[in-house]
Formats: C-alpha cells, sequence, structure tokens
C-alpha cells in the first residue's frame, strides 16, 4: 500500500504528509546518517592513520583533512547539479526517486570499494565517490520536502533528518566497536544498512510526474547561470545560505576533529570509547532538541528566534572546550553542542524552504542550500587541521568554532520573509 498522490509538480502542497510518510523518511535518513558518519567519525580517521607515515600527529590530521577538501569540492558542483536535473526528470517513477536510487547505489557501492582501499590515493578517491553519492542522494530526497510537505508541518519533518543523524552516528560506532569490525566489513555493513533503510521510502512513497511539455528547458547556459541566486534579489535566501554555511562549519570544526582532540590533546586511554561515550550525549540531546523544537516552531509560525538560541549554544560549547580543555567539560560541551545542533537542523531546513525563488526549480535551490550543509563537514577537518597545527592548536580551533556559530546565528537577523 502506498500513499496518496502527491501534489503536481510546482504546486505548494496543502495536504498534511502521514506518520507513514515521516517514518519512512526518518529511516531513509538514518540509514543515511549512518553511512556517511561513521566513516567521517570513526572508520576514516582510523584508515588514514593506517596509511600515513607520520612523523607527528598533525601529518595524519591534514592528511585526513585534504581528503575530506578535496571530496568537499566535488560535493560543490553536485548538489545543485543534481538538484536542477531532477526538477527537469520526466520519467514514470517521478522526478526525485530516479535520483534517490542512483545516488543510494553509487554511496553504497562505493563505501564497499573505500573499504578495500591500502593506499592515500585510493582512499581519497573511493571517499570522493561516496560522498558524490551522498549528495545526489540527499539532493534529491530534500527536494521531496518542498514538492510534498505542506510549510506548516516542515519543522516536524525536518526533526525527522537531524534526530536520525544522532541515531545513525551513534549506533553505526556502536556496531564498529562493539563487535570489532574491521574496516572493510565496518565499510560493507554501512552501505548494506543504507540501502536497506532507503529502499523502503521509494517503494512506499509515490513521486509526482513531470509531464515532457512542463519540463523547464534546460541549456548548459542555463544550468550554469542557475546556480547564481543573486542575494540583491533575494536577500532572505541570501542571508539563509550565510546563516547556514557559518553555523556548520562552526559545528564541523567543533566535530570533525574530534577523535584527534581526544587521542592527541586529552590524551585519553581509549579515544573509541572516549568517543562513543560523548556521541551517546551528544545522540540523547540531537534528538532531543530536533524532535521538541522543530514541531514547536510550527506549532508558533516562527523559525528565526530558535536559530539565534540553537547557534547561541553550539557556540559556547565550542568556547567551553576551547578554555577548558577537559573530559568532564568536553562532556557538557557534547550535550550543549547536541541541543544547539538538533534545533537548528530541525529549524533552519523548514525555514530554508521557506525563502526559496522559484518553485520550478526547488530541487536546485535547495541542493545550493544543501551545499552549505555537506561541503563546511568536508572542508572543514582541513582548515581545522591548518589551525591545529600553525594557528594555536586545539584552543585556537574551538576559539574559531565559537565565533563562526554566533556569527551564524547574527546572519538571520535580516531575513523578512519568515519571523
Amino acid at each position: 500500500m502506498t500513499e496518496l498522490s502527491p501534489p503536481a509538480p510546482f504546486a505548494e502542497p496543502t495536504r498534511r504528509v502521514s506518520g507513514a510518510w515521516i517514518a519512512l523518511f526518518g529511516m531513509a535518513w538514518l540509514g543515511i546518517w549512518m553511512a556517511q558518519l561513521t566513516p567521517i567519525q570513526l572508520l576514516l580517521p582510523m584508515q588514514v592513520e593506517a596509511h600515513v607515515t607520520a612523523t607527528g600527529w598533525e601529518d595524519k590530521v591534514i592528511a585526513f583533512g585534504v581528503i575530506s577538501g578535496i571530496a568537499g569540492l566535488f560535493a560543490l558542483v553536485t548538489f545543485p547539479l543534481t538538484g536542477a536535473l531532477s526538477d527537469r526528470t520526466v520519467s514514470k517513477f517521478g522526478r526525485r526517486r530516479p535520483w534517490i536510487l542512483g545516488g543510494a547505489v553509487l554511496f553504497s557501492g562505493s563505501l564497499v570499494l573505500l573499504g578495500q582501499q591500502n593506499t592515500i590515493t585510493g582512499i581519497g578517491v573511493w571517499w570522493t565517490a561516496t560522498l558524490t553519492g551522498f549528495c545526489v542522494l540527499t539532493a534529491a530526497l530534500t527536494a521531496t520536502i518542498s514538492d510534498q510537505v505542506p510549510a506548516g508541518q516542515r519543522g516536524l519533518v525536518s526533526g525527522w533528518i537531524s534526530a536520525p543523524q544522532a541515531i545513525g552516528t551513534i549506533l553505526g560506532i556502536l556496531l564498529v566497536t562493539t563487535l570489532s569490525l574491521g574496516l572493510f566489513t565496518g565499510y560493507a555493513v554501512m552501505a548494506l544498512l543504507l540501502m536497506a533503510l532507503v529502499l523502503p521510502f521509494l517503494a512506499r512513497i509515490p513521486d509526482a510526474v513531470l509531464p515532457r511539455e512542463s519540463r523547464p528547458p534546460l541549456t548548459w547556459r542555463g544550468l550554469v547561470t542557475g546556480f547564481w541566486i543573486s542575494p540583491r534579489r533575494f536577500p532572505d535566501f541570501g542571508w539563509t545560505l550565510l546563516s547556514r554555511v557559518l553555523v556548520n562549519l562552526g559545528n564541523a570544526f567543533g566535530t570533525t576533529l574530534l577523535f584527534y582532540f581526544l587521542e592527541d590533546h586529552l590524551k585519553v586511554a581509549d579515544a573509541e570509547a572516549s568517543i562513543l561515550v560523548l556521541s551517546l550525549v551528544y545522540m540523547f540531546f540531537v534528538v532531543l532538541a530536533a524532535l521538541v523544537f522543530g514541531p514547536w516552531s510550527d506549532r508558533c509560525g516562527k523559525r528565526k528566534p530558535f536559530v539565534w538560541l540553537a547557534a547561541g549554544l553550539q557556540g559556547v560549547a565550542a568556547l567551553l572546550l576551547a578554555f577548558f580543555p577537559h573530559f568532564s567539560v568536553a562532556l557538557a560541551g557534547a550535550a550543549m553542542l547536541g541541543l544547539g545542533y538538533g534545533c537548528f537542523l530541525a529549524v533552519d531546513q523548514a525555514l530554508a524552504t521557506q525563502v526559496l525563488p522559484d518553485p520550478a526549480a526547488r530541487g536546485k535551490d535547495l541542493g545550493i542550500m544543501n551545499i552549505a550543509t555537506a561541503v563546511p563537514q568536508a572542508i572543514a577537518p582541513l582548515l581545522g587541521a591548518l589551525v591545529v597545527a600553525y594557528a594555536g592548536g586545539f584552543s585556537a580551533l574551538y576559539i574559531l568554532a565559537g565565533l563562526t556559530s554566533l556569527l551564524g546565528s547574527a546572519a538571520v537577523l535580516p531575513i523578512k520573509k519568515v519571523a
């Protein structure tokens, strides 16, 4: 049994989506985040460390950062390109579903091949392919919110993007650590779970078919120029994009080098066990914040105050780690970071869907917005590694993370279309 027919392409949805729709959507994101964040937090740093001839811990951090940064450059193009092409896809399966399936296959297949690599070059190539698949999949899946979810329900639905992020991370780390999975097995298990959790959404949720005569024209010139959305003409879109870049960059500075912070700065006895504990705390508060603040913002009809709160909490958490680098403080910081980031992910995604310039280009415009989520995660390890190695160590990194997050909260102040 499938859901009721979705709204027509380009129409603003008005019918609320069902609990089954939200459950399948949340399951898909659980698989996605498990497959993307478990490698970032644990598998990829371990794999890089095993194949870097390091004279100091900075060398392995920079190698990890270079690999992530190169992958981020591909994400910069993949997100809006996938969105633009899916906006124009004429298929009996709909506009988004072919791209969701294709992205999931590329994502999972690349993870399996990544687990077989034993050179830095091979790791870099297949991590780039992995992140490209992630971008294709999530660009199309995110667009289904604007296609099918009414504005008054988007905080709730967006919460089911962010809550699975925390759950997926901790489940992935638990599977790898408690079952003592090797690198190849760890990657393969993530790939299998990704497909198992994404396919039910594809099978059960229909996608509106775009009539061929309604397809927007496609030219290379139009495609390339469409990637530029003038902040002068569409200031709300520009400020939302800037805020998202800064807050996600602040979060990425605070989390992507956490394994190295624990192992090489705090010198904890067991970095893997410690990151598991911090991830549990972070997970609990991300889930709590996402499932409370997202629906709350729907009920009160406001988004900006929640974004201020979220970014402020994230900024304070990072500054605590900068000035009080102890594991007990890291626990408190993980709670505040989770509370802030869970709130931000749920509410900011809803905010982003309400400032899109053109209903006919939702996929492309949300693809540009998604750059601000994935690219900071990809480039932060390299930028953070350079800060740690050459500009003041981990204290400087967490000061930068805190200030960046606070600037991100200020960037939503000029938005006028959404309260």
